[in-house]
C-alpha cells in the first residue's frame, strides 16, 4: 500500500534552504527530507503567480493549454486533474489548506477539502486583467508596512492547517492499522508561509540579524533596463518603499517565516512517523513560486528571474534515491504523473510532464527543457521562459528577448542578447530558445488569446472600473 503526501508552501524561493547551501536560512526538517531523498536543483513553475501556477500543478498542463491565464482565472475543476484520477481509482484524496481554485462548490477532484482557501469571492485579483494600459496599483506600500515581528492571519492559518493535517494523518494511520482502509491515500497539504505579510513570529525571527543580510542582487542600480521589466517594476513599485534598513528587516522576516514553515513541515512529518506510515508514503515538497526579495529592484514574483520562477522541489520515499541531487530541469507539471506513478495509477500520458520518480532514477538530462509563461498583472505582453543546460531564454511578444548563462552568471546580471550579440554560442542559444518555444506553442497566438479571454472577463465583471475597485485586495483573506 502506497500513500502520497504533497506539502506545498507559498512564495518559497529555491535557494532559501539549508540543504541548498544558503548562508543563513534554517530549514532542518526540509534538509532532513532532502537527505533521505532527491532534491531537484533546477525546478520551475509554469507561471510565477499563485493562481495559474496552482492550476498547472493540478491539471498537469501548461497555462496556455488550459486558459488559466491569471489571478482572476482560477481552476474550476476542468480539465481533469490528477486529484480526479486518484479519487476515481478509489483512493482517499484530501486537501488541507490553501488551494487558490475558484470554489469548493466545484468538483476539484478531492474527496474532502479541509480549511480550503480559494480565490477571493470566487473571482480573484481582477486588477491583473488590465494589461493593455497598466492602471495605477496602490497596494505596494503594504508589503514594507507589514515587516516586523508578531502573528498574522496567515501564520495563524498555517498553524491551523498543520493541526488539521496532523489529525488527518493520524486518523488515516489508525484506519490502515485496523484494516478499515485497504487502499493508500493522497494528501495535498498547502501552507501559506513564507508568503507576505512579512510579519514573523518572534521565536523564528530571532534567529536572523539584519546586519547579516546580504544586499539584493543589483542593489542600488535602479529598475531593470528591459522595457517590459521596467513597466512591471513601475506597476509593482514595492522597491521604492524599502530603504536599506527596511530591506534587511524584510529579509530577516522572510527567512524567519521560511523557518516557521519548515517547523510546520516537521510537525506534519512527525505525525507521519508516529502513525507508522512513513515507510509506506512518498513525500513531495514544492512551492508554487519564489520571492525576489529586492533582487534586480523587484519584490514578490511575476517575472522570469530565478528568485521568482525557480522553486524548491524534494522527493522522498520508496524507490527514490536517498541523498541524491538531480540537476535535470523539472516543472510543477511533473507532479501529476509523479502522483499517478507513485500510486501505481494509469493514464499518466494525459499529463504534460514526466514522473519525477523516473527522472530521479536516471542520469541528469540537461537537454530537457523547463518552460514557464506569464500573462498576469504588471505585464503588457506575454513572456515565456525556457531553461536547458546552462541557458535561460526569455521571449517577450513585442520586446527584445533575454538570454542568461546561469553557470557563468547565476545572478542573471549579464543579458547576453544585449551584451554579446555577436558571440556564436549566444547566437546558437537564441536560435535554439526560440525554436524550442515555437515547438511548444505559437507565442503570438497565445498572447492574442490571453488578451481576448481577459477582455471577455473584464466585460463580464462589469468593466475596468469594477475590476479596479469592486474586487480590490492585496493578498487573499484566510477562510472563516
Amino acid at each position: 500500500m502506497t500513500n502520497f503526501l504533497i506539502i506545498t508552501s507559498d512564495e518559497h524561493r529555491a535557494d532559501a534552504l539549508g540543504c541548498a547551501g544558503h548562508a543563513h536560512v534554517r530549514t532542518p526538517h526540509l534538509d532532513r527530507l532532502a537527505a533521505g531523498g532527491t532534491r531537484f536543483t533546477n525546478a520551475y513553475n509554469q507561471s510565477p503567480m499563485c493562481v495559474p501556477a496552482r492550476a498547472a500543478l493540478a491539471t498537469g498542463q501548461f497555462v496556455h493549454q488550459t486558459g488559466h491565464w491569471d489571478s482572476a482565472s482560477p481552476y474550476t475543476g476542468h480539465p481533469q486533474s490528477w486529484m480526479h484520477r486518484v479519487r476515481d481509482a478509489g483512493h482517499s484524496c484530501v486537501s488541507i489548506g490553501k488551494l487558490h481554485f475558484r470554489s469548493t462548490r466545484d468538483d476539484n477532484g478531492f474527496t474532502e477539502e479541509i480549511l480550503p482557501m480559494h480565490v477571493a469571492g470566487g473571482v480573484g485579483w481582477t486588477i491583473g486583467l488590465l494589461r493593455k494600459e497598466l492602471p495605477n496599483y496602490d497596494g505596494a506600500a503594504e508589503l514594507s508596512a507589514d515587516v516586523g515581528e508578531g502573528a498574522s492571519s496567515y501564520t495563524d492559518y498555517d498553524r491551523a492547517i498543520t493541526k488539521a493535517a496532523i489529525n488527518w494523518i493520524e486518523e488515516a494511520g489508525r484506519k490502515q492499522k485496523n484494516e478499515e482502509q485497504d487502499k493508500g491515500w493522497t494528501a495535498f497539504v498547502s501552507l501559506v508561509s513564507p508568503h507576505y505579510p512579512l510579519t514573523c513570529p518572534p521565536e523564528f525571527n530571532q534567529h536572523y540579524r539584519p546586519d547579516d543580510m546580504a544586499l539584493p542582487i543589483s542593489y542600488g542600480k535602479g529598475p531593470p533596463t528591459h522595457p517590459e521589466l521596467a513597466r512591471s517594476a513601475a506597476f509593482f513599485d514595492y522597491n521604492r518603499h524599502f530603504d536599506e534598513q527596511a530591506m534587511r528587516a524584510a529579509k530577516c522576516a522572510y527567512f524567519g517565516l521560511t523557518s516557521f514553515m519548515d517547523d510546520c513541515v516537521g510537525k506534519i512529518l512527525g505525525a507521519l512517523e508516529r502513525s507508522e506510515q512513513a515507510e509506506d508514503t512518498i513525500i513531495c515538497y514544492i512551492s508554487d513560486h519564489g520571492e525576489l526579495l529586492g533582487d534586480h529592484g523587484l519584490w514578490t514574483k511575476q517575472v522570469m528571474y530565478e528568485g521568482s520562477v525557480a522553486v524548491p522541489m524534494i522527493l522522498s520515499g520508496s524507490g527514490i534515491p536517498a541523498g541524491h541531487i538531480c540537476n535535470t530541469p523539472v516543472m510543477l507539471t511533473d507532479i501529476a504523473p509523479t502522483v499517478l506513478d507513485g500510486m501505481k495509477g494509469k493514464g499518466a500520458g494525459i499529463f504534460q510532464g514526466t514522473s519525477l520518480i523516473q527522472i530521479a532514477n536516471q542520469p541528469d538530462q540537461m537537454e530537457r527543457i523547463a518552460f514557464s509563461e506569464y500573462h498576469d498583472g504588471g505585464s503588457t505582453m506575454a513572456s515565456f521562459m525556457l531553461r536547458w543546460q546552462n541557458w535561460k531564454y526569455i521571449h517577450y511578444v513585442g520586446a527584445p528577448p533575454q538570454l542568461f548563462d546561469l553557470h557563468a552568471d547565476p545572478d542573471e546580471e549579464v543579458d547576453l542578447y544585449t551584451c554579446q550579440p555577436h558571440n556564436q554560442a549566444v547566437k546558437d542559444a537564441l536560435v535554439k530558445g526560440e525554436a524550442g518555444l515555437r515547438e511548444i506553442c505559437d507565442p503570438e497566438a497565445v498572447n492574442a488569446k490571453a488578451f481576448a479571454d481577459q477582455a471577455k472577463k473584464i466585460a463580464a465583471l462589469g468593466g475596468e472600473e469594477a475590476c479596479l475597485t469592486r474586487y480590490a485586495f492585496n493578498h487573499t483573506p484566510v477562510p472563516a
